[in-house]
Order: C-alpha cells, then sequence, then structure tokens
C-alpha cells in the first residue's frame, strides 16, 4: 500500500493505492472515519481492483481550505477531473459507505459514463433527514447547531427531548452521543455536515444515468441500522431498472465488513 495527497487550490486529498487487480476502485468511507475503514478487507479486492481509498475532507489527513464554504458538486467535478487525468483512469468503479455514498452519487453524477460498477453501502444522500436540513439549511437553526460545538449540554438537552416526545431512536440517540462525546468529534460534525450541505440529488436523474450507461449497481443495507434504514433505499432502487439489493443482518458499524465480498460480483 502506498500513502499520498493530491493537492488542488486550497484543498488537499489524502489517499492509498493497494491491490493489483485491472480494474480502478475508488473507495470513500463513512463519518467519523478514514481510508482505514476498508484496510482489513483490501486482500479480497486486491487481485481485482487497484484500490484508491480516500479519506473525505475533515477526516484523516486530508484537508479543506475553505472554511465553510460548501463543496459544490461542480467543485467536486474539478477537483475529481484533476485527480482522474493525474491518475490516467479513463474508467472506474465506486464504492462508498454512509458518509461516503454521497461522494459516491457526486461522482456517478459528474462522470457516468466513466463508471463500470457502483457498489453502496447505506449510503447517505438517498434520503436527507429532517434535523440534518434542520441543522444546515436555515442560517439560524444552523448558527444553534454552532452553539452545540461550543456548548455541547445544549445537544444532549435537545437529544433527550426529542426522545422523550418520542422523535428519535434510542439506538440513533446513541449513534449521535458516540458521535458528540469530543469536542473534536464535535467539530467534525458541524464541519462535515455544513460544508457538504450542497450535496443533494435528484434520486430519478441518478438512476436514469445508471440506466442509460448500464452501469453494474449494488446496494446492501443493515437489517439492524438505525441510522440509515434499508426501508428508505427504495427511494432510489425503485428507479433502477437492474440492480443487486442486500439486506444484510447486521446494524450499521458492520455493514462494511459483511458487504465486502459483494463487490466480487459485479
Amino acid at each position: 500500500m502506498t500513502s499520498a495527497f493530491f493537492p488542488y487550490e486550497t484543498t488537499t486529498l489524502h489517499y492509498t493505492v493497494s491491490g493489483h487487480g485491472p480494474e480502478p476502485l475508488l473507495l470513500f468511507h463513512g463519518f467519523g472515519q478514514d481510508h482505514r475503514a476498508f484496510a482489513t478487507h483490501l486482500e479480497v479486492l486486491a487481485s481485482h481492483y487497484t484500490v484508491y481509498a480516500f479519506d473525505l475532507y475533515f477526516h484523516g489527513q486530508s484537508k479543506w481550505g475553505l472554511g465553510e464554504q460548501p463543496l459544490t458538486k461542480p467543485y467536486w467535478k474539478k477537483i475529481l477531473q484533476a485527480f482522474l487525468d493525474q491518475q490516467r483512469l479513463t474508467r472506474f468503479s465506486l464504492g462508498g459507505f454512509s458518509l461516503g455514498g454521497k461522494f459516491v452519487l457526486a461522482t456517478l453524477e459528474a462522470f457516468p459514463e466513466k463508471i463500470n460498477a457502483v457498489f453502496l453501502m447505506a449510503p447517505d444522500g438517498v434520503k436527507t433527514s429532517f434535523w440534518y436540513s434542520l441543522a444546515t439549511y436555515p442560517v439560524m437553526f444552523r448558527r444553534f447547531f454552532k452553539s452545540m460545538i461550543v456548548h455541547p449540554s445544549r445537544f444532549t438537552t435537545l437529544t433527550r427531548t426529542f426522545l422523550t416526545l418520542g422523535v428519535v431512536d434510542k439506538g440513533l440517540l446513541r449513534f449521535a452521543e458516540h458521535q458528540m462525546n469530543t469536542p473534536e468529534k464535535r467539530q467534525q460534525v458541524y464541519c462535515s455536515w455544513v460544508v457538504f450541505r450542497d450535496l443533494r440529488f435528484n434520486l430519478r436523474h441518478i438512476a436514469s444515468l445508471v440506466n442509460t450507461h448500464n452501469i453494474s449497481f449494488t446496494l446492501t443495507s443493515g437489517k439492524y441500522d438505525k441510522v440509515i434504514r434499508p426501508a428508505n433505499m427504495h427511494r432510489l432502487l425503485r428507479h433502477v431498472k437492474t440492480h443487486r439489493f442486500e439486506v444484510l443482518e447486521c446494524g450499521h458499524n458492520a455493514l462494511v465488513r459483511e458487504s465486502i465480498h459483494y463487490f466480487l460480483r459485479a
């Protein structure tokens, strides 16, 4: 495995390259992770793919140098086009878990003619939660959400109120509390939500690109996942003519481990 950096204007993507297979595979991890989320599974993929595993911005060693300015889809296309040109990649496949699903969908939208296969594991970007929209889009709520970075007791009070009102599942609450239990994690949550807020997708359009370009499409979800539920995946899948959808006997955190062999069945 080799480690490298790709600078683009004021941003820097950190990534690793591993494997010796004939097909390039670009991998994007979930929230709170980095490229190492796939590390123990790379041997399975090595003979089939040359794997480029990225650190998302605000994760690992990647850097976003534009403050709270959102990462737009056109700007992501410019960044990745420059990366593809540098690596001389003309066709490739994509894989993403959770938050990484947004980057897979943005890449699919940008380069449908270059993509062989897509592998999504409980992808973010298929259904935007009400709470995410509330925290990131209206300025007044975004300011309140930012205040919770400095005053975490506000977050605890808010989530406990939601639990009392029955609008938050206990499992989801535990997941949220784990992601907000240090100042560094709270900053990471805020930056990721705010800067990635423009990565939203028209699912009919995404499906039409898959259908038109005959892209192999595989999606896995965890039966016990409280974060990104299997039922919500049909918002996208009902528009994709040919796809593979597997609901696995696991929760959110185990999904990469349980899904990795499906990458070999494109």
